[in-house]
């Protein structure tokens, strides 16, 4: 089983996916969709034995030894760290995402042989696993060891699917990520560190060869990109290999890095020199012709592409966009009932947005509304760096606002930092609009939320409040802050990750403000509204796309008329939730689930029912699929009671 650091953002996950043994590292099972999200399903009957422990945690039986219990937890919390050591340590990238230097010069292995590797150890760690007696231990490490178990079968039988994505795209892939990789992550105090960049320079080459031959394998398969993903990409690596030293003009993204990284350095300028030269010469000799030889692969792969959108038109696509929804939303839903949800859901959004159109006195109709909050200069920040530090400086304000208010909700708070950045200029043309990156655990770097700002157009004052507080705090800063920091439960569940439970947590902490007072500008409600929108619109385009064979065309209008967002921001959306199919469902399904056990723990506990304990149970064991959540909840109120 593998693991890896999610981006979530996220809208798209603050790390985008990287590779099968990375994304296995700290996150999860793969998302077989391709996205950077890994869920994980199980089936109710399944679940049946973690229910009893969990709904009455003193039910051992009498007869148990304690200390068998306590030996046979023991054990199985040590086998659960050691297996995922095992892949951390495997994995370069991992390994420098957790702040671990041992391979600080090396990139994953991303090739469909090590891919194999990765299943054979599955399956020789699930044979592991059955050395451990699930009936003495306790209850926390119980829910330990089904979660394990569950990631487990999911990645063996998910082997199948492996294909099922496309490794390079305007939302992730190792050509952006792993020039992002080397600036956000790699950092360098000494010389060592230096020259351990140089030689990640230097393996670009080989890794990039690596991504080209894995768009081949797809091809001879079935599987590519539609037609408009292939200038995304191109444009995002030609950028890459502009500049210094490649041709004349400002030094190019990596090279400025480690420029500015080494200068902090206390070396004579001579020994500066020779590394900078030393990075020149690797990024002449390797991340060039790396580059080059992805980009001509992608040219050509472009004149072969066609226009059809949908995980349908995939080998066994049918079957594969229905597990794809199974991971996602860890629920049995079908994509029919999905679509239903999602068009209901924007229906009654619509009919609340109509009360504030009225309450700031707006003529005309909703559509009419749509547009005036499109285009009136009033809601916008002008498309310059003065309006983009204002945009960061406002969004920053929010956070700090809400962080003042944490105690009326929660009862733990994250000791990790959170700061507040723009999307580098070298991906922000085809990045998401916003996500957000866990902090190290080491601490030496803190969570960051991060705002696309290539055109401010696309960024409205009237969404700001709520993309601060779902990305930021109470959002996933809170939630994955506080599941890193966790103490008492193996890493595994610390690290991991569960779409539907993240992001679900996200949409939920949009609405969550407003309940104490948030939201006080009538527009900036509105734009409240207009995200949840934005959700229940991805559930009818997503199957739309994916199961109705809606052509990207169609997506496009559905979106465009029933949302007030930008016609930009409307085709990026679209074009994302066709490159990850599923992965926009789990929002609005996991803020429902969310707010469906909210409501049913009020009801059953009364004046008994605290917001800050109801909290605590959600966050207090980290990710996990919505079933075992309500599990978890039900298991609160009974203790209540």
């Amino acid at each position: 089983m593998h693991w890896a650091p999610n981006e979530e953002h996220t809208e798209v996950m603050s790390m985008n996916k990287i590779n099968k043994t990375l994304l296995a590292l700290t996150t999860g099972a793969l998302f077989i969709g391709g996205c950077s999200h890994k869920p994980t399903y199980e089936s109710a009957s399944a679940a049946e034995p973690l229910q009893q422990s969990l709904t009455d945690p003193a039910n051992l039986k009498s007869t148990v030894d304690s200390a068998r219990v306590i030996s046979e937890s023991k054990k199985a919390n040590q086998l659960f760290d050691e297996i995922y050591q095992e892949n951390l340590m495997a994995s370069p990238m991992g390994q420098t995402y957790m702040g671990i230097k041992q391979d600080y010069d090396k990139w994953d292995d991303i090739s469909d042989a090590q891919a194999q590797q990765n299943h054979k150890k599955n399956i020789a760690d699930l044979a592991r696993l059955s050395l451990i007696n699930p009936e003495y231990l306790d209850t926390q490490t119980k829910l330990s060891y089904t979660l394990f178990k569950n990631r487990l079968n999911d990645d063996i039988n998910d082997h199948q699917w492996r294909f099922h994505n496309y490794p390079v795209n305007q939302m992730y892939g190792m050509h952006s990520q792993a020039v992002s990789f080397l600036i956000n992550a790699h950092r360098i105090t000494d010389v060592a560190d230096a020259h351990a960049y140089i030689a990640r320079l230097n393996g670009l080459k080989p890794l990039m060869l690596q991504v080209t031959e894995s768009l081949r394998i797809r091809e001879e398969k079935g599987i590519m990109a539609p037609h408009f993903v292939f200038d995304y990409v191109i444009n995002d690596s030609v950028n890459i290999i502009k500049g210094q030293p490649f041709n004349a003009g400002k030094d190019s993204p990596l090279l400025a890095d480690f420029k500015k990284k080494i200068s902090g350095l206390d070396l004579p300028n001579s020994e500066l020199k020779a590394l900078e030269d030393k990075a020149k010469q690797a990024l002449l000799a390797n991340v060039k012709p790396g580059y080059s030889t992805l980009i001509s692969y992608l040219r050509e792969q472009q004149s072969r592409a066609t226009y059809d959108d949908g995980a349908w038109k995939l080998p066994q696509g049918a079957d594969f966009y229905k597990r794809a929804l199974q991971n996602t939303t860890t629920t049995d839903m079908s994509a029919n009932e999905i679509h239903e949800l999602g068009l209901n859901e924007v229906t009654r959004i619509h009919n609340e947005m109509r009360e504030i159109m009225h309450k700031v006195g707006f003529k005309g109709d909703l559509n009419e509304f749509f547009a005036f909050m499109r285009t009136d200069e009033q809601f916008y920040f002008e498309n310059t760096e003065e309006g983009r530090l204002a945009y960061l400086s406002q969004a920053t304000g929010f956070i700090d606002q809400m962080r003042e208010r944490l105690d009326e909700l929660f009862i733990v708070k994250p000791k990790a930092d959170l700061e507040v950045k723009r999307v580098e200029a070298f991906r922000e043309k085809s990045a998401g609009k916003a996500f957000y990156n866990r902090p190290a655990p080491d601490g030496s770097r803190p969570g960051t939320y991060y705002a696309n700002l290539y055109d401010m157009k696309n960024m409205p004052k009237y969404q700001m409040e709520a993309l601060a507080f779902h990305e930021g705090i109470p959002g996933h800063h809170m939630q994955l802050a506080i599941s890193m920091e966790l103490e008492n439960i193996p890493k595994f569940r610390k690290f991991g990750h569960y779409t539907a439970y993240s992001e679900g947590w996200g949409l939920y902490t949009e609405l969550l403000p407003k309940e104490i007072g948030f939201y006080q500008d009538p527009y900036s409600d509105f734009g409240r509204l207009a995200m949840e929108l934005w959700r229940a619109c991805r559930l009818v385009v997503d199957t739309g796309l994916h199961e109705k064979r809606w052509t990207r065309e169609q997506a496009i209008d559905y979106l465009a008329q029933n949302t007030p967002n930008p016609q930009g921001d409307v085709i990026k959306a679209i074009e994302r939730y066709i490159v990850m199919p599923s992965q926009a469902t789990a929002y609005k399904i996991g803020m429902i689930k969310i707010l469906s056990l909210r409501e049913h723990a009020k009801e059953q506990l009364g004046e008994k029912f605290s917001i800050r304990e109801f909290h605590d149970i959600i966050l207090k064991n980290g990710p996990v699929p919505l079933y075992i959540l309500e599990q978890q909840i039900n298991a609160y109120i009974k203790t209540k009671k």
